[in-house]
């Protein structure tokens, strides 16, 4: 399974920047086919990558972090497919490392509907999920995500995630952001209790030096609770942390 889905993921990766690569040479393609009907906007295809965290979290007594969150996808205005990965890296430990690869399809102007697979892979047991949810922008532009997964075991989980671009000037942007983690069952393996397992929430400003190249810096918080809280604490780790934080959006 997990070298299924790191084929998957390698194939969509490479397909992305072809598909990027395609796009933009499409149409100096279609001006030497004078008798060609020329494509439909909504029907060319895109590709698209987006790298929305990649920062350190510097603690106290807790060490520090490395996180990232990235999302590419591939395909038109009403269908794509996309390619989720994040992950945390501390003292030597990969933890939160969650990939999937998900097909959305438009159902609303601001609206896509997704279903697909979830892979968690990192430094504890692997688990694989499949997944269905809905991800776009609610009133007013805060960027919305929530979608359920249901596990071969019968466990299933939730991701609530949310964010909102405040802009200061046109360059200086303040960034609340706010996920949300449920399980039904104890997963000890994995330290994940049933109930609201984790909170991941941040406060990032950053400054747009151009348009796809963002440094920033912030506060980030992340908090276990319930029996994940229990699991974290008995294999010596913290349950609450509050870090300053440095890093990197950028965009292709």
């Amino acid at each position: 399974m997990k070298k299924l889905v790191a084929a998957l993921c390698a194939a969509l990766m490479v397909a992305i920047f072809a598909g990027g690569a395609h796009a933009q040479q499409t149409p100096a393609a279609d001006q030497g086919q004078p008798h060609s009907m020329p494509k439909m906007l909504d029907q060319a295809i895109f590709a698209h990558l987006l790298f929305d965290q990649l920062e350190g979290r510097f603690g106290f007594a807790e060490g520090n972090t490395f996180r990232w969150s990235a999302q590419g996808w591939l395909g038109t205005d009403e269908n794509r497919v996309w390619l989720l990965s994040e992950g945390r890296f501390t003292n030597n430990e990969l933890d939160d490392g969650i990939q999937q690869l998900l097909y959305g399809r438009a159902i609303t102007t601001y609206f896509d509907a997704l279903v697909g697979i979830r892979y968690d892979l990192d430094s504890a047991p692997s688990r694989g999920w499949g997944a269905i949810g809905i991800q776009g922008l609610a009133p007013q532009f805060f960027k919305v995500s929530a979608i359920g997964y249901v596990s071969g075991e019968g466990h299933l989980a939730a991701r609530l995630e949310a964010s909102y671009d405040l802009l200061i000037t046109q360059r200086l942007i303040l960034q609340p952001q706010l996920e949300m983690n449920f399980y039904t069952k104890d997963d000890p393996a994995r330290l994940v209790g049933a109930g609201l397992s984790e909170l991941d929430a941040g406060l990032r400003l950053r400054y747009e030096i151009t348009r796809e190249f963002a440094p920033y810096v912030g506060i980030t918080y992340l908090g276990q609770y319930g029996a994940t809280a229990d699991y974290v604490s008995a294999a010596g780790g913290s349950t609450q942390q509050i870090r300053f934080t440095v890093g990197l959006r950028a965009w292709f």
